[in-house]
C-alpha cells in the first residue's frame, strides 16, 4: 500500500472510532402525516343546495363546452383534443353574495402541476379577454407546499397562504401572522382527493377551512380594495390536461354583520 493511501485508511479508521461522520448524515424521514377525514354530509339548518347532482341548472358558462356532469359532480376538463389558453368560469345564477357560509367538495386531477379554485364576492368583466373574472378567490395549486390560499384575482394577488392570517389596515398595509398550523407544516389533505372547503364571509373577515381545519384567514379593512359582495363562480384554469370537480355545494346566507346560527 502506498504511503498516501495508507495514511487515508488510518485517518478513516480513526474518524470512525471517534464517532465523527465520514459524510453528511441524511435527513431523517418524517413520520406519515395523518389526513383529516372528509366531514360527513349532514342536514344543517339554513343551508341550501346549489347543485342538484345531475344537471347544470342554476349555473351558466360563457363557453359550456368545457363543463359537464360526471361522477355526480360538476366537472370541467382540459384535454389534448380540447385545450384552452384562458381561464373559464361557471357562474351561479342565484345573485350576489354578501355575508355567507359556503361548503363544497372539490378535487383536481392531473399528472402535471396545475391551478384551480373558485371565485367569491367577485365580478365578471371584459378585459384582455371577454368573460373574465376578478375578485376574491379560493386558489389551489397541486405539487406546491402551500396547496391552497386566499387570493385576489386581478388585485393584490396572495392575501394569505395556507397557515396564515392577514389583516389589511385601512391604508392597505398587511400584517401577517402564523396560524396554529403554519404553511411550514405538512398539509392534512390532498387536492387530488375529495376535500371539503368551508368558506365563511362576515363583513371584512374571510375564513377558509379544509376538512374542518382552519387553513387561512383574512381581515380586509381596506375600503379601496375589499369586496363585500359579488358573484360565486367555479374556475377551470388554463394549463395542461386536467379534470376539476365540484359537488355537494351548500350555501347559507348570513345577515349583514350577522353570525351563523
Amino acid at each position: 500500500m502506498r504511503p498516501v493511501a495508507l495514511g487515508l485508511a488510518v485517518l478513516t479508521c480513526w474518524l470512525l472510532m471517534c464517532g465523527a461522520p465520514v459524510r453528511a448524515q441524511e435527513a431523517p424521514v418524517a413520520d406519515a402525516v395523518t389526513m383529516d377525514p372528509l366531514p360527513p354530509l349532514v342536514d344543517e339548518p339554513g343551508f341550501k343546495s346549489l347543485f342538484d347532482g345531475t344537471t347544470l341548472t342554476g349555473w351558466k358558462a360563457a363557453d359550456p363546452s368545457f363543463w359537464s356532469i360526471e361522477d355526480g359532480a360538476i366537472t370541467a376538463k382540459i384535454t389534448e383534443a380540447h385545450p384552452t389558453a384562458r381561464n373559464h368560469y361557471l357562474v351561479w345564477q342565484g345573485g350576489t353574495l354578501g355575508d355567507f357560509d359556503l361548503k363544497l367538495r372539490h378535487r383536481i386531477l392531473s399528472t402535471d402541476s396545475v391551478n384551480g379554485g373558485f371565485q367569491f364576492r367577485s365580478e365578471m368583466f371584459d378585459g384582455d379577454i371577454p368573460d373574465d373574472c376578478r375578485g376574491y378567490q379560493v386558489d389551489n395549486n397541486t405539487q406546491t407546499p402551500w396547496l391552497v390560499r386566499l387570493y385576489d384575482e386581478f388585485g393584490r394577488h396572495t392575501l394569505a397562504w395556507r397557515g396564515e392570517k392577514t389583516v389589511f389596515a385601512a391604508d392597505g398595509t398587511p400584517a401577517t401572522a402564523r396560524l396554529e398550523e403554519g404553511s411550514d407544516a405538512p398539509a392534512r389533505f390532498r387536492l387530488e382527493d375529495w376535500h371539503e372547503y368551508h368558506l365563511i364571509c362576515r363583513g371584512p373577515v374571510i375564513t377558509l377551512k379544509v376538512n374542518g381545519r382552519t387553513v387561512a384567514e383574512v381581515e380586509d379593512n381596506d375600503p379601496n380594495q375589499r369586496d363585500l359582495s359579488g358573484i360565486l363562480a367555479l374556475q377551470l384554469h388554463s394549463g395542461p390536461p386536467m379534470t376539476v370537480q365540484f359537488k355537494d355545494i351548500r350555501l347559507k346566507r348570513l345577515p349583514v354583520g350577522g353570525a351563523a346560527h
